[in-house]
């Protein structure tokens, strides 16, 4: 890894139907730290956030997570984090959570995961970053959002030459080669997009 130094993980706060996806949440916290890459999270000890910010710390990893005040009780925040930010709010949160990030990969999880995912993409598509996104459609739980991307496009909801640049991985393997080699193909897409007028989906 060269330009990506922290990635932001998105992920449920509880443990969902499938052991598979705990299983996926504590490999990406090892490959995180294997690879000497920064964790950034929402800060909670349960679900897959926890799982995979407690497997990176043990890894020795770095993680930063970053939790609103009212969800310190509620998704009882982990206090073993080398950094630990505590918001006023929701978009506080989301806000210091993108600065510290070079990347975003969305783990499953349910709707706050999904407002997370959407609103990286929405950006993107905005031209107002060029990060890499990541959807880590692990067994498939994915497929349905990149069904209804697809279908927005075919509806003539995002224009040729302004898609949403995000780039897919089907194993927690695949992750992080995957971020690095999309960085550059991403900022090649954000400069031809210059000038371009941006319809917001």
């Amino acid at each position: 890894m060269t330009r990506i130094r922290t990635v932001c993980v998105y992920c449920g706060s509880s443990t969902g139907a499938r052991p598979e996806h705990m299983a996926a949440a504590e490999a990406m916290g090892r490959a995180l730290a294997e690879a000497g890459v920064g964790l950034v999270y929402g800060g909670g000890n349960i679900g897959l956030m926890g799982a995979v910010a407690r497997a990176a710390l043990a890894g020795g990893g770095q993680v930063t997570g970053v939790i609103p005040q009212f969800l310190v009780e509620r998704e009882a925040m982990l206090a073993d984090v080398q950094e630990l930010v505590v918001t006023a709010d929701m978009h506080e949160r989301k806000r210091i959570m993108f600065e510290r990030s070079d990347a975003f990969v969305a783990l499953p999880g349910g709707i706050g995961t999904l407002e997370e995912l959407v609103e990286q993409l929405t950006w993107a598509q905005l031209g107002r970053h060029d990060k890499p996104i990541l959807i880590a459609d692990l067994d498939g739980f994915w497929s349905p959002l990149l069904a209804l991307l697809d279908h927005m496009t075919t509806e003539g909801f995002v224009r040729p030459g302004l898609e949403a640049p995000y780039i897919v991985a089907t194993t927690v393997e695949e992750i992080l080669p995957a971020l690095e080699r999309a960085a550059p193909i991403i900022e090649a897409m954000m400069d031809a997009q210059e000038g371009a007028s941006v319809e917001q989906f």
